[in-house]
């Protein structure tokens, strides 16, 4: 329930509906807070890569640390954070692309793949 809370409180905040980040989750991990992913590059349910870490505490002035993204909760903030500097006042279309591709995922055709898996769960 806490997280939920904190999904919806962000998630007004960086604009991303409040089922885009349980549908990112759904796709990146299955729920699963422990996975390790990309050759060992990407952690925690949303399979964060050290490099939107480093982006979010330079953008945000925060100390996360990429093991950090192993609790679901930092790793919600960490997400809406990116989303919130990145893709404020875009779709949830765009949003997805651009968690998946980056800053201008949404633009790249490699991404259109991953929100089709996405919409799935916004059903």
């Amino acid at each position: 329930m806490k997280a939920l809370i904190l999904i919806l409180a962000l998630a007004s905040s960086a604009s991303a509906s409040e089922k885009l980040i349980p549908a990112l989750i759904a796709v990146e991990s299955s729920g699963q807070n422990n996975l390790i992913g990309d050759h060992g590059k990407a952690y925690g349910c949303l399979q964060i890569h050290q490099e939107i870490v480093d982006d979010v505490n330079r953008l945000y002035h925060l100390r996360y640390t990429h093991n950090d993204c192993f609790n679901r909760d930092a790793s919600i903030r960490i997400c809406l954070l990116y989303l919130k500097h990145y893709a404020s006042n875009r779709s949830d279309e765009q949003q997805a692309r651009i968690w998946n591709g980056g800053p201008l995922g949404y633009k790249k055709s490699a991404t259109i793949k991953y929100w089709v898996r996405v919409k799935q769960f916004l059903k």
